[in-house]
């Protein structure tokens, strides 16, 4: 068969939306892209554009970018220790720089002959050092925006391989693309070049390439046919129901080289055959059982497959495996689960037994788990031990062979095993059980009874005690991972290298709620002074930051009253109100124009705080509005009455100067010196600092006004008081 002399080549294009960029201390601060490469794509061209913001004295900057066919990334930016049991193979990266004086980066990024399918970028800026920055106006400063864009050329008429079918070509400098299918149950792939004549003789150079790059090593399978005039390739196992790209290339420059190639495909085995009564009733029990068995396991009532009546072996080739039915169980977002047909899988040293487990694309991005578990009674023969092996695409017929997969044993001595691969490709994956033996003993008779349990989570484990599990969400994929506290890292936050111990969490809880009851003081002088609604605004914040601050803790000392964000946004409020109302007392307004300013502010700094409580100017906006207010006051005050206001050189020395001080003190605390590390008493001291000041700050009582602010009576007569604007200055 004569091949096409060219072939159509279309492009396509897809952008996505620049996403800013966050400092990395776990996967959530990592921006996610998601594409989609269609089938016969011959390049991926990657365009990465990185901008800088608004911001002074920006730095060089670095911007890592992780790359994954068929998964997102698995990453480790900060070297943490991975969970044990978790096969990890780390994705592909690439570090973009931004220089000083420079505000953007555009970097292309080629990948030849990609994988089609769900493509996946990751990008981030270093590790987050844990300094607690302050939002100005939203925008943190030194910003940083990245965007992907893909561009793709891809072959529209590529020329289809058929078994044991030779098609004839004529190679240029260009190379010479095609397509074989591989079925399933595949054992091997055969390639074959044949009847090739070049400038050399029979040394026509040719270089074939066998599969799709995925940016791993070992995706593609090469043979160099220099010398050769005949030569071919082989892959063992090869992806099952898949197409398969075949690369032929020659490193002769200016010539023209015939040949013919062809591919053979070698079905090696096949499981037994299921008959077309299938027995319902079987997996009726099997799914019912496990829903009442809190551990999870699975029916003992469950008939195998390789035990139904009806079942028949085909006569023409050969049986390699056992291959248990198994139903696929959705639960919610990325809980899933497998339910085998049998509870017991009887595994053998002669034939392996092969679990199908079927992915979705919406399955990547969990964490796969496979549980094992031997029954230790069941053991016959010179049984050594059952080795397990997880591949995707197309499972291991002989698990005694070096081949590469996700790998577990149990024993005897280890009657459990455990299997966790984060990120999963979206792939049909198998499990491979077999028999290993003792070496010195006859293998034929070895057998075991092995049980298993397979399923997706969002997480590992939950993330156990000192984590939390997101779901994050990127368009229309999620995805979860692991938010750590106390100190804990990982994937699983089970990296305990900086992990808080129980008394500096505790220390931590009690200097955070503790210094609290610094407010007390204000409180008491408050209502000395006859300002009872700023001590009730006093109170409120005292209490609300002492139960939020007891709750925001990680690890074991937490303790919540009620809902975290209700506990957040009241400490939030109450903070920025006291400074509000603690600057408009300040400035001696009358009652009702005082009080006005008081509800006003409330209402505007409570719309503020739902928009964003982080923001600086939350803090900024009602502090530099307030001085306004007393400031105009002051100036009133003092040029109606000729004299500097207040009047007095010891108001200035021993209460303003001071207040003043502490509070610039704790806005400093706050602003500048806040890391995670040193949080929980830098921010102690922020609330000893705005405690201290309001007690200096707070304006002495007036004349008119008795002490704890109790009316004067005399035999149940109000005694007169004279309310002139004159008695309410400070003297």
């Amino acid at each position: 068969m004569l091949c096409p002399p060219d072939l159509t080549y279309l492009n396509g294009f897809y952008s996505k939306t620049p996403q800013r960029l966050s400092k990395y201390s776990w996967f959530g601060n990592v921006r996610l892209h998601h594409f989609r490469v269609p089938e016969d794509a011959v390049l991926l061209r990657w365009l990465l554009t990185v901008s800088r913001g608004s911001g002074l004295n920006c730095d060089n900057q670095n911007i890592t970018v992780h790359f994954r066919a068929g998964a997102p990334p698995v990453i480790n930016p900060i070297e943490t220790a991975f969970p044990n049991s978790t096969s990890v193979s780390l994705a592909h990266n690439l570090t973009l720089t931004i220089p000083s004086g420079h505000s953007s980066n555009v970097t292309l990024f080629n990948v030849t002959h990609p994988k089609p399918g769900d493509w996946f970028l990751a990008a981030h800026l270093p590790k987050d050092e844990g300094k607690i920055e302050q939002q100005v106006c939203g925008l943190p400063s030194c910003s940083y925006l990245f965007q992907a864009q893909m561009f793709l050329r891809r072959a529209a008429d590529l020329p289809i391989l058929q078994h044991n079918i030779p098609l004839y070509q004529t190679l240029t400098t260009t190379p010479a693309l095609f397509k074989v299918f591989v079925p399933e149950f595949t054992s091997r792939l055969d390639v074959f070049i044949l009847n090739c004549s070049g400038k050399l003789g029979n040394d026509c150079g040719l270089l074939i390439t066998v599969g799709s790059s995925t940016l791993r090593q070992g995706s593609e399978v090469k043979q160099n046919c220099s010398g050769l005039e005949s030569c071919s390739t082989s892959v063992l196992i090869p992806p099952w129901n898949s197409w398969l790209l075949v690369t032929v290339e020659t490193s002769q420059t200016n010539s023209t080289i015939p040949f013919s190639i062809s591919a053979n495909v070698t079905v090696g085995c096949k499981p037994l055959s299921v008959s077309s009564d299938f027995n319902t009733s079987a997996f009726i029990r099997t799914i019912i059982a496990p829903q009442s068995n809190s551990s999870g396991g699975l029916s003992n009532t469950s008939v195998s497959t390789r035990d139904q009546p009806g079942v028949r072996a085909n006569s023409s080739e050969p049986v390699c495996m056992r291959s248990p039915s198994v139903l696929r169980d959705e639960q919610d977002v990325l809980s899933l689960r497998f339910i085998i047909s049998s509870s017991n899988l009887t595994v053998t040293s002669d034939l392996p037994t092969v679990l199908t487990l079927e992915h979705s694309p919406g399955d990547s991005g969990g964490m796969f788990i496979v549980q094992l578990h031997l029954n230790t009674s069941s053991l016959v023969g010179g049984f050594a031990r059952v080795k397990a092996c997880l591949t995707p695409s197309a499972p291991v017929l002989h698990v005694n062979l070096s081949q590469t997969c996700a790998t577990g044993y149990v024993s005897s001595n280890e009657s459990q095993a455990l299997l966790r691969i984060p990120f999963p490709d979206a792939a049909v994956w198998y499990l491979s059980l077999q028999t290993v033996c003792n070496d010195s003993v006859d293998c034929r008779n070895a057998s075991a009874k092995v049980s298993a349990s397979v399923s997706v989570s969002a997480c590992i484990d939950d993330c156990g005690p000192y984590g939390e599990c997101r779901l994050l969400r990127t368009h229309s994929y999620f995805y979860g991972a692991c938010v750590c506290k106390a100190g804990w890292q990982g994937w699983g936050c089970t990296d305990g290298a900086t992990a808080q111990s129980y008394s500096r969490q505790m220390a931590a809880a009690l200097l955070l709620t503790l210094s609290n009851f610094f407010f007390i003081p204000p409180i008491v002088v408050a209502v000395y002074r006859g300002y009872h609604v700023e001590a009730a605004i006093y109170f409120f914040t005292m209490f609300f930051s002492t139960f939020y601050h007891a709750c925001d803790q990680p690890g074991v000392t937490v303790m919540c009253i009620m809902d975290y964000d209700t506990l957040q946004f009241c400490d939030f409020l109450g903070s920025v109100v006291s400074v509000w109302v603690t600057i408009v007392c300040m400035a001696r307004l009358q009652d009702p124009v005082k009080y006005l300013l008081f509800m006003a502010g409330t209402l505007v700094i409570s719309m503020a705080m739902q928009l964003d409580r982080r923001g600086l100017w939350n803090l900024l906006g009602p502090v530099l509005l307030a001085l306004v207010i007393m400031v105009t006051s002051w100036i009133y005050r003092g040029v109606k009455r000729h004299q500097c206001y207040p009047p007095l050189w010891r108001r200035w020395v021993l209460f303003l100067l001071p207040g003043i001080v502490s509070a610039l003190i704790g806005v400093c605390v706050y602003v500048f010196a806040q890391t995670d590390s040193n949080y929980y008493y830098t921010h102690s001291i922020w609330h000893v600092m705005v405690a201290t000041s309001v007690v200096f700050l707070l304006p002495p009582r007036e004349k008119h006004i008795p002490p704890w602010g109790w009316t004067n009576k005399i035999c149940s007569y109000r005694r007169c008081k004279n309310e002139k604007v004159e008695l309410y200055t400070v003297t």
